[in-house]
């Protein structure tokens, strides 16, 4: 029998709860691929579950994005064979040197993709792509804010939208992360100076969309940086969960549209999920997209790795391996 090791937390709290835990690899049930996994990509979603911000029974086996390679398949499953690479994005149980997938929840991974590259792609690629062509269906002569523009997300979803002819504001942490940012308006000012700044540029016209994934810290900017009519994309909780709001304050603010969309409604069946997919893997193929691994870590220092992301000490994205 083989035997397999995961990175769980049995209690909420910081990153120190999480610790290693051997077991039995198991073999797939129907519908099943077993896979041994050669990339596991880190998302804030895995700090949220940690922390008890999103509800999982405890304890927790951590992670929703990995690559690996078939190395078994349950009954029932004719659309993989063994040998072939896979990943996916479901909650649950990617921290781990082996894993167990639905097959109606794999996608197939090119050839020509090195998993390390798919890991580091999968959640945050699909994330650019249906708040760049879904949530807002953004098009040239719209202008565009994107914070953390040069995190895990922000790094796919810029270049997405300057393809499309969008106008990207872009916003960082620092001077440093900014300078790695593509375009021309490529900010790192202080969230109480962004709106101004924003007006600045648009001449007082303000912006179409705001695409916010760091949550309570910029969301006041972001509300000031929109447009009579414009539109609030809130997609992640980077520096805390956003308060409450009263929807009076939409319409004061000028008659803002406000959504907090996640992936699991994009990609709800097998069609959607190969149409995003494939606009993914595309861009990555046609060079639209550069996905840039900013660091590894080993996954036994996927603790290492939670400090770091909290903390906004990472740039692209961060892949851990087993």
């Amino acid at each position: 029998m083989t035997t397999g090791y995961r990175m769980i937390a049995r209690t909420h709290g910081g990153p120190e709860v999480i610790e290693r835990e051997d077991f039995a690899v198991p073999s797939p049930g129907p519908g099943e691929v077993l896979i041994e996994t050669e990339a596991v990509g880190l998302n804030f979603i895995d700090t949220y579950y940690r922390k008890g911000l999103y509800a999982d029974p405890l304890p927790i086996s951590l992670g929703s994005e990995s690559v690996g390679r078939i190395v078994a398949l349950g009954d029932g499953v004719n659309e993989f064979a063994i040998g072939e690479r896979v990943g996916t994005t479901h909650a649950g149980g990617a921290y781990a040197s082996h894993r167990l997938i639905a097959a109606a929840k794999a996608m197939r991974i090119p050839e020509a993709i090195a998993p390390e590259i798919a890991a580091a792609v999968m959640l945050k690629g699909l994330t650019a792509c249906y708040l760049a062509e879904d949530t807002f269906p953004a098009a040239k002569g719209h202008v565009a804010l994107v914070h953390s523009a040069a995190g895990g997300v922000g790094s796919l979803l810029v270049p997405w939208l300057l393809d499309k002819g969008v106008t990207v504001i872009a916003h960082s942490g620092s001077a440093e992360k900014a300078a790695q940012v593509p375009g021309e308006h490529s900010l790192h000012c202080d969230f109480g100076d962004l709106p101004e700044a924003v007006r600045e540029i648009t001449g007082g016209e303000m912006c179409h969309v705001v695409y916010d994934g760091v949550g309570a810290a910029s969301w006041s900017a972001s509300l000031a940086s929109l447009r009579r009519r414009g539109f609030m994309v809130t997609y992640g909780n980077a520096s805390g969960p956003v308060p409450p709001l009263p929807p009076l304050d939409l319409m004061k603010a000028g008659s803002l549209y406000l959504t907090r969309p996640t992936l699991a409604d994009y990609v709800a069946t097998l069609d959607q999920l190969a149409i995003n997919a494939k606009k993914l893997f595309d861009r990555i193929a046609s060079g639209i997209l550069k996905p840039r691994i900013g660091q590894t870590f080993k996954l036994e220092q996927a603790a290492e790795a939670h400090r770091a992301l909290e903390s906004r000490a990472t740039t692209g994205s961060t892949v851990l391996i087993p």
